[in-house]
């Protein structure tokens, strides 16, 4: 993974940390069509379908590749998958697509996975009084182990949550 910002809705990858994947797997001999052809994200809601933003992210990513694919995973296991095709006349294909739990494989190290994710992902609350993901503020100081302590006092009216935000 590359270290990223992200919100329940938004994610933001950190250019630094995407340039050095690249500089990463090409180092190791790897060449682009071997590890930046696939993008896999989720969605927070049970829709898989891709929104907007992810068909924009998609063009805007992927549009020069000869080939990519999308794939979403939602709530509830539901899932999105779409390869894109440019080289000859091209094609766009939705795939068959589906996640198997449960058969266990060899390289699994859910340790190991849980430590990258805990490096390299930042997520970020909306109530935190220095969230502002449009002026480009760093906001790894919003990783938290405790997430309580962003959360607005309770009792609030609605008209104080806004003022409380904006602190």
């Amino acid at each position: 993974m590359v270290a990223q910002a992200c919100t329940v809705v938004t994610v933001k990858f950190e250019d630094a940390a995407v340039a050095d994947y690249f500089d990463d797997q090409v180092d190791a001999g790897r060449v682009p069509e071997q590890f930046s052809r696939v993008w896999i994200h989720t969605h927070p809601g049970s829709c898989p379908l891709p929104s907007g933003t992810d068909e924009e992210t998609f063009d805007r990513c992927f549009g020069a590749t000869d080939w990519a694919v999308m794939f979403i995973l939602a709530r509830c296991g539901a899932t999105y998958g779409r390869l894109r095709l440019t080289a000859g006349p091209g094609a766009e294909v939705s795939l068959q697509h589906g996640i198997d739990y449960s058969m266990p494989f060899a390289s699994a190290d859910h340790d190991s996975w849980e430590a990258e994710y805990q490096r390299t992902v930042s997520v970020l609350d909306p109530f935190a009084n220095r969230f502002n993901p449009f002026l480009g503020d760093d906001v790894r100081h919003l990783r938290s182990e405790s997430p309580e302590r962003y959360e607005p006092p309770k009792n609030l009216e609605p008209w104080e949550m806004s003022e409380w935000v904006a602190s």
